[in-house]
């Protein structure tokens, strides 16, 4: 089977040796997306407009493969605070509905760019 690079200007670009997302047959798997826009490579402020754009540049990229946030069945959710969990899981409510995905979420020391939340996910064509 064929590994086929996802990339998308719709979502910030690998800010290292790494791929936005990689297709495997019909499994996508995306690397983990900080709330970074994607215009201005900036974090956005605060915990709630960072797991909202975390969760936009997610679905840009799934969109980008052809599939989409609908089509998600595992997530990892990593966060700076695990205080923030009840906020980040709020937002997180609105971008997926039942059947939700499977889901681990794990406080973190630090992010990458000092981001307080990244979110990566495994869904299907």
């Amino acid at each position: 089977m064929n590994k086929q690079v996802i990339s998308t200007t719709a979502a910030p670009g690998a800010i290292g040796p790494y791929s936005q997302a990689v297709q495997i047959g019909e499994h996508v798997f995306t690397s983990g997306q900080l709330g970074l826009n994607p215009e201005t490579g900036e974090l956005a402020a605060g915990i709630e407009a960072q797991t909202e754009q975390a969760l936009r540049n997610l679905g840009a990229i799934l969109e980008a493969a052809g599939t989409g946030l609908d089509k998600v069945v595992k997530t990892t959710v990593f966060l700076k605070d695990m205080n923030d969990f009840a906020t980040v899981n709020a937002i997180y409510g609105r971008f997926f509905s039942e059947p939700y995905p499977a889901r681990s979420a794990i406080e973190v020391a630090r992010l990458p760019k000092d981001g307080l939340v990244e979110i990566e996910a495994i869904a299907f064509k």
